[in-house]
């Protein structure tokens, strides 16, 4: 196994590729907004860790206090991300990238690790059976079936904020928040935006620009979130304009 990682840091941020989409030459507008989002985080503590060759092999993580999501919790790690794709799966990456955000942790006087999860895996969300082989445990749920998963090395336990468990929204139409976390969030806006424009299905695109919003949110957030009816749907990107109409169809 190649054991050759690199982490992001200011200095290196504009030269290294984001794994999920890598870019050398061409400009990539989503992947211009994450690194642009990233060069204000790191300086919080915000780590993002890969690979050192051109593959989806990383994990993403942040100080609770400063992650942008709707979870509270004293001295913890909010994990975004840890994905191993393609040819890259099978070789022991997943464990290492693990062990390495558990031992940061630890490290550091964390009080623990937590994720968001939810009781039917979902294609947009770290690998929740993979995280309980390392102790991750349900210590939170809303109505909808998503969890909060946490490795707590104190007895303590992140929740998710009381705004989370709303789910509702006075706007009846298609509503969308986001923020430029994920490089594929510009490329999804613009799927949705088409179909909406050419279907004439009234849509709102809200994006979460600062962490109060993301701590206020009414539901679950781990950068996109899509209500309709007033009542939300997923915080599934959407991948095409058949996930769209399987939404505006119910």
């Amino acid at each position: 196994m190649d054991t050759d990682f690199v982490n992001l840091t200011a200095e290196n941020l504009a030269g290294e590729h984001l794994c999920c989409i890598i870019r050398t030459k061409k400009s990539h507008p989503g992947v211009e907004a994450k690194k642009q989002w990233l060069s204000d985080r790191l300086k919080e503590g915000h780590v993002f860790r890969k690979l050192n060759a051109k593959a989806t092999v990383f994990i993403e993580y942040s100080p609770l206090e400063t992650a942008w999501v709707p979870v509270v919790g004293d001295n913890y790690y909010y994990l975004y991300c840890l994905w191993v794709l393609g040819g890259s799966k099978g070789k022991g990456y997943g464990r290492s990238l693990m062990e390495y955000c558990i031992a940061d942790a630890k490290e550091k006087g964390k009080s623990g690790i937590c994720m968001l999860g939810a009781k039917k895996q979902k294609s947009w969300l770290s690998d929740q059976s993979f995280a309980k082989k390392f102790g991750f445990e349900v210590v939170d749920v809303t109505d909808n079936g998503y969890e909060l998963l946490a490795l707590s090395f104190d007895g303590t336990k992140p929740k998710f904020a009381q705004n989370v468990k709303k789910q509702v929204i006075e706007s009846k139409e298609l509503t969308i928040y986001y923020d430029m976390q994920c490089p594929y969030i510009d490329q999804k806006i613009g799927i949705v935006r088409q179909y909406c424009e050419m279907n004439d299905v009234p849509v709102s695109f809200i994006q979460v620009d600062t962490l109060q919003k993301a701590k206020e949110l009414p539901c679950v957030f781990n950068n996109w979130a899509v209500f309709y009816k007033g009542h939300f749907e997923t915080v599934n990107l959407l991948q095409d304009a058949a996930s769209l109409m399987r939404i505006l169809k119910k």
